[in-house]
């Protein structure tokens, strides 16, 4: 037996499946993907679909890996197959995510059949679920800002380098040593001091600011004789 929810969204969810065997007279189904729009229908397609004299059904959800708001219903409609058929029915094997939905609905995370959430709290656990959304949103946002940062960066830092090779005979590895040393050296931004040496490298471009300039020394001094790195004197560099 075998049924997969359709993917109700396109962030390209895990489609649930769900599938089983059979025990003795018990029904084990494993579901995997996540559970979210659909997925009711899923596992009633399911349950329609076993025969009627199975004693007990035990569903195990190791394999699921993200529950939102849909997942109540899920849980009422294994639920309601057992009350109308007079079949035992547990549902296990929580974890990560979904785990954490079911302490916020004050259910049992071993098997969250044994109890039964209070009046309103499905209404309290969708803006749970809403709100770690929401916060998954913001840390997505901030790490696009972040590599987009990194992207404007890199064109500025590259001749920088390019710059600090030919000043100093070194590799493209020394130069990025000689580079961020600099930067933690002056407590200055690395983008700040890759503009400010690509400048004073353009004919009549301005000289470095003078902590720039020391900081500067003190890296290539501190690398001087290291793999990567000839000898030349400082004021090639600007």
């Amino acid at each position: 037996m075998r049924s997969a929810a359709h993917p109700p969204h396109s962030g390209r969810p895990d489609t649930l499946v769900v599938d089983g065997h059979g025990q003795g007279d018990r029904i084990v189904l494993r579901a995997r993907g996540e559970l979210v729009q659909g997925c009711t229908d899923t596992l009633a397609g399911v349950l329609a679909g076993l025969p009627t004299d199975v004693a007990g059904i035990e569903l195990d959800l190791t394999e699921v890996s993200f529950m939102d708001s849909t997942g109540p219903a899920f849980l009422d409609v294994l639920r309601e197959y057992g009350r109308r058929h007079g079949v035992a029915v547990s549902a296990t094997g929580w974890r990560g995510q979904p785990r954490r939905v079911l302490e916020l609905m004050g259910l049992d995370t071993t098997d969250p059949l044994r109890t039964t959430p209070p009046a309103g709290l499905r209404d309290r656990t969708a803006s749970a679920v809403a709100r770690e959304r929401a916060e998954q949103l913001d840390s997505l946002r901030l790490e696009i800002a972040q590599l987009r940062h990194a992207i404007d960066s890199r064109p500025v830092i590259d001749q920088a380098r390019g710059v600090l090779m030919a000043a100093h005979r070194c590799t493209p590895d020394a130069a990025w040593d000689i580079l961020r040393e600099t930067s933690q050296r002056s407590n200055t931004k690395l983008r700040r001091v890759a503009a400010a040496i690509t400048a004073s490298a353009n004919p009549g471009g301005p000289a470095l600011p003078e902590d720039l300039r020391t900081a500067l020394r003190a890296a290539v001094d501190a690398r001087r004789g290291a793999p990567g790195i000839g000898a030349p004197g400082l004021q090639d560099a600007g």
